[in-house]
């Protein structure tokens, strides 16, 4: 099985690839696609019916809270990406319910009790980011899928400069999602993720 971004050539996926890669570096960046890719393939292993579009761009600005220009001192960094992809897609020309979604995808991304019933774009964002940061759900994935995925995306050293940045958020910000996920064992899951074996 050859991974593909499959369709999506529209124009704001093509504008939120550009942004991301403005304001992430290499290694958050691929982090974002590939959290797209996973969310995507879990999708088509579930037959989960979604907004391509809408994922994939929120995918591409989830972590842009985490970035310099866009971190915020008072919000979480889910938050703070959330505005941005708010922003961001009102000047695509987006109404403001889809505008909404899109920041509501990136903030509940954070929440593992999120169905996807409930929302299925948040739920494979959800997906999608777990198994790219700590490896959930990995093995349930087509053996191909994996190193195809990791060859076009390679992890740069995803995983310590991740825990890095969601250690300085859990510092700063003692009562976000980041603070708890960092309490919670973030360094540990994130050293034993397969995907850097």
């Amino acid at each position: 099985m050859t991974w593909t971004l499959h369709n999506l050539d529209s124009g704001p996926a093509r504008r939120a690839f550009e942004i991301a890669s403005e304001y992430a570096d290499a290694a958050l960046l691929n982090h974002s696609v590939r959290s797209y890719a996973f969310g995507a393939e879990y999708a088509r292993q579930h037959g989960l019916s979604y907004d391509a579009e809408l994922f994939y761009v929120s995918a591409l600005l989830h972590d842009l809270g985490l970035t310099a220009p866009f971190d915020s001192h008072t919000l979480p960094f889910e938050e703070a990406g959330g505005h941005v992809a708010r922003i961001f897609t009102a000047g695509l020309g987006w109404d403001a319910a889809r505008r909404a979604r899109a920041e509501e995808v990136i903030v509940l991304h954070m929440r593992d009790d999120v169905t996807a019933a409930e929302d299925v774009e948040s739920h494979l964002l959800q997906v999608g980011t777990s198994a790219d940061v700590s490896g959930l759900r990995v093995p349930d994935f087509d053996p191909s899928f994996r190193p195809a995925l990791l060859t076009a995306y390679p992890r740069l050293g995803f995983g310590p400069a991740f825990l890095a940045l969601v250690e300085d958020q859990a510092t700063r910000k003692p009562t976000c999602a980041a603070a708890a996920y960092v309490a919670s064992g973030a360094a540990q899951r994130i050293a034993a993720n397969p995907l850097d074996a």
